[in-house]
């Protein structure tokens, strides 16, 4: 049995979800798409795009129908599956994760940002801070 390292899995993940850079994120949230960061509540807080919303890599999944767009919803998940989804973690590793994690949930339209918050935060681009 061959063991990955975690630059190995996320490197995997990369290679199986589809990417977009910070530019392209930039015309999905012009254009009113979700985001989601998938940092933990520390790393969000420190800053993070406006109108994101945090949900932690660990507890993705699980708390994905109580995003504030279909929360109380019984179709939840149909709703959030119909619509381009973003996925932003501190480098691009965590959200390709997660991008691939839905994938096998059945969303079709989930894209990882290359490069994460780093590349946001070295493109000088605006964030907020808590």
């Amino acid at each position: 049995m061959n063991l990955m390292n975690p630059q190995q899995l996320c490197q995997a993940a990369q290679d199986n979800v589809q990417q977009v850079s910070i530019e392209q994120l930039r015309a999905a949230l012009a254009d009113g798409q979700r985001l989601i960061d998938v940092r933990e509540p520390a790393e969000f807080s420190s800053g993070h795009i406006a109108d994101a919303v945090n949900m932690p890599r660990g507890v993705l999944e699980m708390q994905l129908a109580q995003h504030p767009d279909v929360a109380g919803y019984d179709d939840a998940l149909q709703r959030m599956a119909k619509d381009p989804l973003y996925l932003i973690c501190r480098s691009g590793g965590r959200s390709a994760l997660a991008a691939e994690s839905l994938q096998r949930m059945g969303f079709k339209q989930v894209y990882s940002v290359s490069g994460g918050m780093s590349a946001w935060q070295q493109a000088e681009l605006p964030q907020v801070t808590e």
